[in-house]
């Protein structure tokens, strides 16, 4: 049995055995006011949102904030805001910081944020000094504005070159991008792989994640979704999908363009139709 069929097996309720049974650091809690899938017009901008559980956030260090002091990990604990697990670290003096929890790492372990440091799971460094075949996350794509590739559960991407002052990294989507080799990444692969093949099995649950019922597009009227309108169980109710105002919407690239596109090698693939 491969390694997904048996994470597909895990698929109805997660093991949480791995984390330690305590409350959350005070210190790094935050209150978040509520959006409900409003922007800061106020208006709502995603849809179907709102509700759930009340939660608390937690002040996550995505970048180097304690470069060159070594760090013991204290606990493995849950974040209701993220899909992968956290880890709180523990440095000297008593000072404390929440980060990222990698595949493999437990409770005691030291990690630490240097320059270059030894290769072990969790330790984080600059680009330049990882070898090529290694699987890296949290890695920054601008050098000092903290991690922002490879945040999910289970993801990790590959350095796969190292060509001047940039480093050719694989992304988990399949996307293969230049990073200048000054950014930092963290060594191994996120935690809760297992996330992806979670079934929440009631609709209870999604209303505590703070998701609200919807219905499909073709249900709508054309002015609700561009599925809408037709008679019957049509598919597309019009002629070709369009938005509110006439627009194409069927095969409409929706990503916008981004600074970095520029810096993109080779575009992730497209899954094929079954």
């Amino acid at each position: 049995m491969n390694r997904d069929n048996m994470l597909k097996n895990l698929a109805t309720k997660e093991n949480f055995r791995l984390l330690t049974k305590k409350k959350p650091e005070k210190g790094l809690l935050l209150k978040l006011q509520q959006r409900s899938g409003r922007g800061s017009s106020g208006r709502i901008t995603v849809r179907h949102q709102g509700g759930g559980a009340k939660k608390l956030y937690r002040l996550v260090d995505f970048g180097q904030e304690k470069l060159d002091i070594k760090a013991k990990v204290a606990s493995l604990e849950y974040d209701p805001y993220r899909s992968s697990f956290i880890m709180l670290l523990e440095y000297q003096g008593g000072d404390k910081r929440y980060r990222l929890a990698p595949q493999g790492l437990k409770v005691g372990d030291s990690v630490v944020c240097q320059e270059k440091a030894d290769l072990n799971i969790g330790n984080r460094m600059k680009l330049r000094h990882i070898p090529v075949g290694t699987s890296v996350y949290n890695i920054e794509l601008i050098p000092g504005q903290g991690g922002k590739l490879a945040r999910g559960a289970g993801t990790s991407a590959k350095v796969l070159a190292h060509e001047e002052k940039y480093c050719n990294i694989e992304m988990p989507s399949g996307e293969v991008r230049r990073t200048s080799e000054e950014c930092f990444a963290s060594i191994g692969a996120l935690s809760r792989a297992e996330h992806i093949y979670t079934v929440l099995g009631k609709a209870g649950k999604a209303r505590h994640k703070g998701i609200r019922p919807s219905v499909k597009g073709s249900a709508m009227i054309p002015a609700d979704h561009p599925h809408g309108g037709g008679e019957g169980r049509a598919p597309i109710g019009l002629k070709y999908p369009k938005t509110p105002w006439g627009k194409h919407a069927l095969g409409v690239k929706t990503r916008k363009r981004h600074l970095t596109d520029k810096y993109i090698i080779q575009r992730r693939s497209k899954k094929s139709k079954k």
